[in-house]
């Protein structure tokens, strides 16, 4: 990230010597992948519909910028250099955007300054606020400030626009999450893989436990274990050869094959006899989970004994129940899954056990769940359509 930063304004002024000599058309901020993942409706749109558009995409962490580094030759993507003063003038000065998007939760209060000052637009998708944060305490009065900077603030529900009239921001629509969209999207494009349904054949029970980190892992794998009518495709958030070691071990290397051997064999001969014990298949590539949802029975989406979630609209869009740990306050789509029906918080080994032996125990109960997951994210469609023909007339 650090090299990354030192570099960001040569890559601007290369970029624009290709396809921005008059400054970007637009610049869109999103702290990481997920961020930006909610913003590719929108940026998707645009380059479909105005050929001669330029956009400089900008990151602030490694996941989103080496994964989207080549998006597309009218998109230039850089890190967004630390939020000081003189960086910040510096940046927009090599940038000279007409127009600015932030995603979600990115605040910066330099860099929103200077827009301001320069008279240069900005404005942010996809907000959700909560009462704890700080711009709704009695000291946050900087930090109000920097809501100000923003021309419009497009939120995912009302209870946000609320919080924001409360503190005099009322340049606020309620227009959902644009995240629905891009899920729905992906769906809808999505590939079948054959070496996948191969794997899968004359199974009617499949986990799909998808972003699973260690603590995630230590609960859902004894209950895998315990199981043995159940097949699992496994697809941690990290997938170095140690972590794929580490959870062939943890099931048992003999009941476990990654996606790269698999993908090799099953090219010599899908019939060949290595594949008879197998029933967990270990993902170790980047970019399949969100296809290999469709397969699952169940969902167990994770993260949520760390930081946060994952995105667990991913699997919901298939109309499958989705599994995710305790930390998740601060999605709204978790919180509405669970009150829909769709989704189910887990919170320790027992509850593990309890829920996913439930789900697949009960046909009805599956698929009362699964059709509540299926029908939130439907229901939940239209977000980027709003924002775009508010900020894109025409």
């Amino acid at each position: 990230m650090i090299q990354g930063q030192s570099v960001s304004l040569k890559r601007i002024a290369r970029k624009r010597r290709t396809i921005a000599p008059e400054g970007f058309d637009l610049w869109i901020h999103s702290a990481s992948l997920g961020e930006f993942e909610q913003a590719r409706p929108l940026i998707d749109r645009l380059l479909e519909e105005r050929p001669g558009i330029s956009i400089l995409a900008s990151f602030f962490s490694p996941s989103g910028f080496e994964v989207r580094r080549d998006y597309h030759p009218r998109v230039a993507t850089v890190y967004l250099p630390f939020d000081t003063p003189g960086g910040a003038a510096a940046f927009i000065e090599a940038a000279r955007p007409k127009a600015a998007i932030f995603v979600k939760y990115e605040f910066w209060g330099n860099y929103l300054s200077v827009l301001r000052r320069r008279h240069i637009p900005v404005y942010i998708i996809s907000a959700i606020f909560r009462p704890g944060q700080i711009f709704f305490r009695p000291w946050g009065g900087t930090f109000r400030k920097i809501l100000k900077c923003f021309a419009h603030l497009y939120v995912q529900d009302e209870a946000s626009r609320k919080l924001l009239e409360g503190i005099g921001i009322t340049a606020v629509s309620v227009v959902g999450d644009t995240r629905f969209d891009r899920v729905s999207a992906v769906r809808a494009g999505g590939h079948d893989v054959a070496e996948v349904e191969h794997f899968l054949r004359g199974s009617d029970k499949v986990l799909i436990a998808g972003s699973s980190w260690e603590k995630d892992e230590a609960l859902y794998i004894p209950w895998l274990l315990r199981h043995p009518e159940v097949k699992a495709i496994v697809a941690p958030h990290e997938f170095d050869s140690l972590r794929i070691a580490e959870i062939r071990h943890a099931i048992g290397d003999e009941q476990t094959m990654s996606f790269t051997t698999y993908r090799e064999i099953f090219a010599a001969d899908p019939a060949d006899s290595r594949l008879k014990d197998v029933r967990v298949l270990v993902i170790n590539c980047f970019g399949l989970l969100s296809s290999l949802y469709r397969y699952g029975t169940v969902a167990y989406v994770g993260g949520g004994f760390g930081k946060s979630i994952h995105n667990i609209n991913e699997a919901a869009v298939y109309g499958i129940p989705v599994v995710f740990g305790p930390k998740h306050y601060k999605f709204k789509e978790a919180s509405d899954l669970i009150a829909c029906g769709g989704g189910f918080e887990v919170d320790s080994a027992e509850s593990v056990d309890s829920t996913l032996s439930h789900l697949f125990a009960d046909p009805h109960a599956l698929s009362v769940a699964g059709k509540a997951a299926g029908d939130y994210i439907r229901r939940n469609l239209g977000a980027t359509d709003k924002i775009h023909k508010d900020l894109f007339p025409g």
